[in-house]
Order: C-alpha cells, then sequence, then structure tokens
C-alpha cells in the first residue's frame, strides 16, 4: 500500500474516532476516488497515481466553488470549500508564482519553443513538475502568454 493511500486510511479511522463527520464524508469520498481508478485500470496507485486523482478533485471543486460563489450559493460554495482544504492536505505544497514562472523559463528554455505551436512540448515539460502543486491551467494560461497567443 503506497505512503499516501496508508495516511488516508489512517485518517480515516482517526475521523470515525473523532466523530468528525464532515472530515469522514469528504476522506472516504477520495478513497471511494482511489479505489474507483483502481478497479478500471485493475492497478494498484502509486503515490503520483494518487496524486493525480487528487488533483482532479481539487480541481473539480476549484470550479464548483466559483459557480457557486457566482450563483450566490454561499452555503454550497462553503462545503465545497472545507472538501478543498481537506483534499489539499494530501497535495504537495502549493508552487508560488515565482517558483511558477522559474518553471516555464526552464521549459521554454529546454524545448526550445518558439510559439504557440510549442504549447503541447512546453506542457510536457511543466506537467510531471507541477502536477498537484499547482493549477494546470493557470499554467496553460501563463505559457500562452508567454508564447504571444494569449
Amino acid at each position: 500500500m503506497s505512503e499516501l493511500k496508508k495516511r488516508i486510511t489512517d485518517d480515516i479511522k482517526a475521523a470515525m474516532k473523532g466523530s468528525d463527520k464532515t472530515r469522514l464524508g469528504t476522506l472516504r469520498m477520495i478513497s471511494a476516488a482511489i479505489k474507483q481508478r483502481e478497479v478500471d485500470e485493475r492497478i494498484e496507485l502509486s503515490d503520483e497515481q494518487i496524486l493525480t486523482v487528487l488533483d482532479k478533485m481539487s480541481k473539480q471543486r476549484r470550479e464548483s466553488i466559483a459557480q457557486y460563489d457566482a450563483a450566490g450559493r454561499d452555503d454550497l460554495s462553503a462545503v465545497e470549500k472545507n472538501e478543498l482544504a481537506i483534499i489539499q492536505e494530501f497535495l504537495p505544497a502549493q508552487l508560488t508564482d515565482e517558483e511558477i514562472d522559474a518553471l516555464i523559463k526552464d521549459a521554454l528554455a529546454a524545448t526550445g519553443a518558439a510559439d504557440i505551436k510549442d504549447m503541447g512540448k512546453v506542457m510536457g515539460f511543466v506537467k510531471p513538475k507541477a502536477q498537484g502543486r499547482a493549477d494546470m491551467s493557470q499554467i496553460s494560461a501563463r505559457i500562452r502568454a508567454q508564447l504571444g497567443a494569449g
């Protein structure tokens, strides 16, 4: 069992003992998403693959928060924010804007990207280093701006 999966399981047990229903529900949702992917692909997920699942879940929460805020549904937005906070506990520390800019600069230099046609090469270089540590859609927008298609 991967370290991350064990940590999630231990946190589920702790939430059950502590009668923390909100946290328990979110942790069970995380566990279910991991198990679903394992069953679908007939594999045991590694920590990197679990981070991908968690990153997808956090992106879904951010999108929901934006939609609920726009619709004036603060009650639903608060639920999503709580879930997002719990999911982010298992993700690595987020990259700062300076770190993201440096990563993009390195990627542009390493791939020799000159225009928007090279977007895929740059994303291929950046994604493994930033997955789970930054919003990939924001990174994509920054790369587009640097390649002159912003």
